[in-house]
């Protein structure tokens, strides 16, 4: 079950620009630190990068197994989110010292060498505990099947979300009869709404807060709008690159004119955003990791997906997804107890969903008590619109992409350049990453896994 390795020299040297300063000592003790040296007849080592909610949404779906299955021993170890994280476990699977079970960005298994650095699932082996292609979103399933083998068992996508306070934009006129934002499906109705929305907005008080300044914000709002244009970025074999720098500039235009005509402050940016939304600012782009947040602060607000401004509903998701780092001797029943857990948390994760998530696995969408929960049951029809990055190697959370294009993108959000200029230099940007080649294997995005 061998496969060619990356030797320590080719793996540190691939992941220019990555963080592997201390990344062998940063891996925290989970709540199963002594699962290895029980006596249960399966032990599972588990690595993940949740923290804050999502951490104690976790640890809450880990016990609940751990109660269920007395049998399995789960050691789950928490590290540091982004790029130190991809490097540990890069330098894990290349090592062989990978755990049984990991957790990744969907974004991120095309180019994390599947087949070298992941092995592949056993879909006879996940659908023997309940995991089948069926229970979910097709889009979502085949985002992690390169090369006809599934790589990446999804268990959520996390979405952009317009998040309003209901009582500024009830006094403004901006609710419908069901006590939602009315309905947006032009740039020019939304930009009426925030006109009303500004003069039902406390003095001091910017209209809508979106990360102006922030490369992956700005990054996540412009593929969610240019996806509403129908906007491509490489053709089918990734040989060529198909973006249409007309369609960008509309988008750039977009986003710039939040600045412009004085509903979004450039000295408000980051975590200010949110502070000014939960101070009584109408509205606010963020992620849905967002709803325990302004749960806590007790704001009468929702949440929907980004506004249809181009006609095509459409809003950025990234998803979590459970990977099998590559192990040279991968089987027996550590692997089946890897299966047997991730399988388990995907079909429970209504527990999951508290932390904003939209579970991956459908049958939970339809139950009553997650149709209950609000803002999630308002927003839930992102799951049919995503907006996702390419499937190409250097795309995905905290990815090369995003690092490369994000700060155009904000350049001409904040003004230092002209949106045709950005969309030039997109193109010309996305022009030099399809040419070059993946640190972890040697190839271009050309050359790599077929699309499912």
């Amino acid at each position: 079950m061998g496969r060619p390795g990356l030797n320590r020299r080719q793996l540190l040297g691939g992941l220019g620009g990555l963080t592997v300063a201390g990344s062998f000592g940063f891996a925290a003790l989970g709540t199963g630190a002594d699962a290895l040296a029980s006596d249960a007849h399966t032990r599972v080592r588990y690595w993940n990068l949740f923290s804050g909610g999502d951490g104690y949404n976790m640890i809450a779906m880990l016990n609940s197994f751990r109660k269920d299955h007395p049998d399995v021993a789960v050691k789950d170890s928490t590290l540091q989110w982004g790029s130190p994280f991809y490097t540990k476990l890069a330098m894990a699977a290349a090592g062989n010292r990978a755990p049984d079970l990991g957790v990744m960005h969907m974004g991120r298994v095309t180019g994390f060498s599947p087949g070298r650095l992941l092995d592949a699932w056993d879909v006879d082996l996940l659908a023997k505990y309940g995991v089948r292609k069926q229970d979910f979103n097709p889009q979502l399933w085949n985002r992690g099947v390169i090369d006809g083998k599934l790589y990446a068992v999804p268990l959520d996508i996390h979405v952009q979300l317009c998040f309003y306070r209901k009582d500024v934009l009830k006094k403004a006129g901006l609710l419908g009869d069901d006590g939602r934002i009315v309905p947006v499906t032009s740039t020019g109705e939304w930009f009426e709404v925030l006109k009303e929305a500004k003069k039902a907005t406390k003095k001091g008080l910017q209209t809508m807060g979106f990360w102006n300044s922030d490369q992956n914000f700005q990054w996540w709002f412009f593929v969610a709008f240019y996806t509403q244009l129908g906007g491509t970025w490489f053709n089918d074999a990734d040989t060529e690159v198909t973006f249409d720098t007309d369609k960008a500039v509309q988008v750039l235009e977009f986003l710039r004119r939040h600045i412009t005509d004085g509903y979004a402050d450039p000295g408000f940016a980051g975590p200010a955003s949110a502070e000014q939304f939960v101070n009584g600012s109408p509205f606010v782009w963020e992620g849905n990791w967002s709803v325990p947040v302004f749960d806590t602060a007790k704001v009468e607000y929702g949440a929907t997906p980004l506004p249809p401004v181009f006609g095509k509903p459409a809003t950025h998701a990234e998803s979590h997804a459970f990977v099998l780092p590559h192990q040279s001797d991968r089987g027996g029943p550590a692997n089946e107890g890897a299966h047997r857990l991730a399988a388990y948390i995907v079909r429970h994760a209504r527990q999951w969903a508290l932390g904003g998530h939209i579970p991956a696995y459908r049958p939970i969408l339809s139950t009553a008590a997650y149709q209950k929960m609000s803002p999630q049951n308002e927003y839930v029809s992102a799951m049919d619109h995503q907006a996702t990055e390419p499937k190409v190697w250097f795309a995905g959370s905290t990815g090369i992409l995003a690092q490369r294009v994000g700060p155009i993108v904000v350049s001409s959000t904040m003004g230092s350049a002209r949106p045709e200029s950005a969309a030039r230099r997109m193109k010309s940007e996305l022009t030099r990453l399809l040419a070059t080649k993946n640190p972890m294997d040697g190839r271009t995005a050309a050359q790599g896994g077929a699309v499912a």
